[in-house]
Formats: C-alpha cells, structure tokens, sequence
C-alpha cells in the first residue's frame, strides 16, 4: 500500500524503538518523514534507512523554541499532514524514591512536549486543510502500574488531552487519536528494569507473546491514513488484549 504518498509526516523519538518503526512504516507506504528525536545521530540514520526525501530534525520538544525552530524548518519544507507523537521518557521510580524534580523532568518532555508539538503541529495542519494526529499513550493507565506514577500520570493526560484535542480541531476535519501500547520489546525498555516484566505481562495477555514495535505500527498507520477519517477523540489499546475494556 501506498497511503501517504505525497504526505509529509513528523514522527518524534524516531531515532530508535517504536518511533523509528512508525517512521520506516510510513515511509515504506509513501510518505516524507521528518524524523525528530533529541538524539541527533539517531535521528539522521533514521532518515537515512527510510530514503527517498525524507530528512532528520534534532529537537528537544519540552523545548518551546526548539519546536519552533523544527515546525520552522518543516514549513520551510512545504506542509505537514501526519503528526505521531511518539517521544517520551519511560521511568522507573519507586514512589518513596519520586521527587518533585523527576516528576517535572518527566511532565516536561511527556506533556509539555506534547502540548507544543500539537499546537504548532495543528496550526500548521489548519493552514493546509488537513491533519492526521496519532499521540502514543500507554495501557499502563489502565492497569496502575508500579513503580511509574509520574508516567502513568503523563499518559492519563495524554488520553484526555487528545479528546479534548480532537474536540477543538473536529471542525476543521483534523482528526486526533492515541493509541495505547502494552510493554514492548525496545531498545529503551530492554535498558530499564522493565525489561523482566515481559513474562508477568504475558500471563495477563489474550494473544501470548511479548510485543515489538511491528505489533503495534500497523495500527498507527490506519489512525494517520486517510481511511480514518472517520475515527477521533478515541483510544486504541494495542497490548495483546491484556486490558479491556
């Protein structure tokens, strides 16, 4: 399939685990990645693996002015019709251990981040007439998972801040959408003391196995296809049936 042709997307945390699999996917259907990530060098070789036009933007997005200067470059560029917020910090901190600074580093790239991508980033979409905006929000919402308050707190946002999100852009057919992964098997994960929970998850899983980025793309590209037009304001568990609801 070739649903983004002719489409630029901007997909951030690309420089590696579900963020590079999101931008190889949308690039293999067509699409112009703009591939963000705060890791330069992972950034580029991103671009790079995807080809064609597509090109690598260093940004740290709980920056304001570092997204001004990516959203200026993509303009540069010519438009902007698919945005995946995918970029986050994933910590592990006990709750006796969590301190007002850790909570704030945590909110500032997982919310303030995505609140700026999605205000320039939309505005942007408003100029061009259309918009697709897939943010990535995490089943741990749904199962309170230890030992992540702060990040399960910044997800719980994530899903209310993208239904209010699709509420304010609906008029101007821009649809917003997140999905919500369960543990998946990445280079980030595989670095944290997360990586030993896969066989605990699986027990609460319909479908057993342990999840990677390709679980989970396919999804992200319907949500961002025109064929989802239809679609807003909504939550998509991709986590082998281990919530439901």
């Amino acid at each position: 399939m070739r649903r983004f042709e002719g489409r630029v997307a901007v997909v951030t945390g690309a420089a590696q685990g579900l963020g590079k699999a999101v931008g190889m996917r949308l690039g293999a259907e067509g699409a112009i990645v703009v591939a963000v990530d705060i890791n330069a060098a992972g950034a580029v070789a991103t671009a790079k693996a995807i080809g064609s036009s597509s090109f690598a933007v260093a940004c740290d997005i709980g920056d304001e002015a570092s997204v001004g200067k990516l959203f200026e470059t993509v303009a540069a560029k010519g438009k902007l019709d698919v945005l995946v917020n995918v970029a986050a910090i994933v910590p592990f901190v006990k709750w006796d251990e969590l301190t007002i600074a850790e909570w704030r580093r945590v909110m500032r790239v997982n919310l303030d981040g995505l609140f700026l991508m999605c205000r320039a980033g939309s505005d942007m979409m408003r100029k061009g007439g259309y918009g697709r905006i897939v943010n990535f929000c995490s089943n741990s919402i749904f199962a309170g998972t230890p030992n992540m308050a702060h990040y399960v707190a910044s997800k719980g946002g994530v899903l209310t801040f993208t239904r209010a999100l699709a509420t304010e852009l609906g008029p101007y057919k821009i649809t917003a959408n997140c999905v919500c992964p369960g543990l998946i098997d990445t280079e980030g994960v595989q670095t944290t003391p997360h990586k030993d929970a896969f066989g605990f998850v699986e027990m609460l899983q319909a479908i057993k196995g342990h999840g990677v980025p390709a679980d989970v793309v396919p999804a992200v590209a319907f949500l961002a296809s025109e064929e989802a037009h239809w679609i807003t304001g909504q939550a998509l568990n991709v986590d082998a049936g281990m919530v439901r609801w």
